[in-house]
């Protein structure tokens, strides 16, 4: 009887269907590197609307990776760490965009603050125009990205308990103190992957921008968008920005990986 090596097989027949499904995930790509137009790819990527669509991916996802830091870090700690009435119709309310079509999100942002919207009557009278702006993308962005952030972080904060920021409650440490100086720390790797996680859904966001942005070059006309447009005049073109698309991708997935080893 052989010794037990301390680790638990797999049956042979899952083998089988792992590598179908990686199959289905990763031949598109080879499709995508098979079919880019290598001679004239540089030319592609240097064209004046490539670039000013990446540089306003790049600029609008960071600026929304911010903004979900900044709101779902307090709404991760609420939901995981409090208890109320209506909590549970609360997490489902905030984890919507996760489900919803994109564009019914960007029907719903703009009929929150487009010119005749909720909010958006108020801010034209202030004369601030949201609608078709790139402060539009960014909140398009932020509106479908901000669950994944929240759904990351609240996980990582049950995961590590309270025991940790129970002992220095008791040590006499200040609330804001023990989520500065315990929590974070303890939740780091898992708000670094949902800010990843966040980085990378903004930057392939297309449906809720184009319905609230629209697509003006150099003001809302992320790479998405000009990909979508370039496949209609021409095919080689969005194939070569596609491919970039998912390098960009696979780099930020990479780099979160490795942060996440590192911490």
């Amino acid at each position: 009887m052989a010794a037990p090596s301390g680790r638990v097989g797999v049956p042979a027949w899952i083998f089988v269907p792992a590598a179908a499904g990686a199959a289905f995930v990763l031949l598109p790509l080879a499709a995508i590197v098979l079919r880019t137009p290598w001679s004239r790819f540089l030319d592609l990527l240097v064209s004046p609307a490539s670039v000013e669509a990446l540089l306003l991916s790049l600029r609008t996802s960071g600026t929304s990776t911010l903004l979900c830091v900044l709101f779902g870090v307090p709404m991760a700690l609420v939901l995981a760490r409090t208890t109320f009435r209506g909590q549970g119709v609360l997490r489902s309310l905030v984890l919507l965009p996760l489900v919803l079509p994109p564009v019914v999100g960007g029907i719903a942002l703009l009929y929150t603050f487009g010119r005749r919207g909720l909010l958006g009557e108020t801010f034209e009278v202030l004369g601030i125009q949201v609608a078709f702006s790139t402060t539009a993308v960014v909140l398009a962005q932020t509106f479908v990205a901000l669950p994944f952030l929240v759904v990351s972080l609240e996980g990582a904060l049950r995961t590590a308990g309270q025991r940790y920021e129970v002992v220095a409650a008791t040590l006499g440490a200040r609330p804001t103190t023990v989520f500065r100086r315990v929590t974070l720390p303890l939740v780091l790797p898992g708000l670094v992957s949902g800010a990843v996680l966040a980085f990378a859904r903004s930057l392939g966001e297309f449906g809720a921008t184009i319905t609230f942005a629209g697509s003006l070059q150099g003001v809302t006309r992320t790479l998405p968008l000009e990909i979508y447009l370039r496949r209609e005049t021409d095919a080689q073109a969005a194939v070569a920005l596609s491919l970039v698309l998912v390098v960009v991708a696979i780099l930020v997935i990479g780099f979160a990986r490795q942060g996440r080893s590192s911490l």
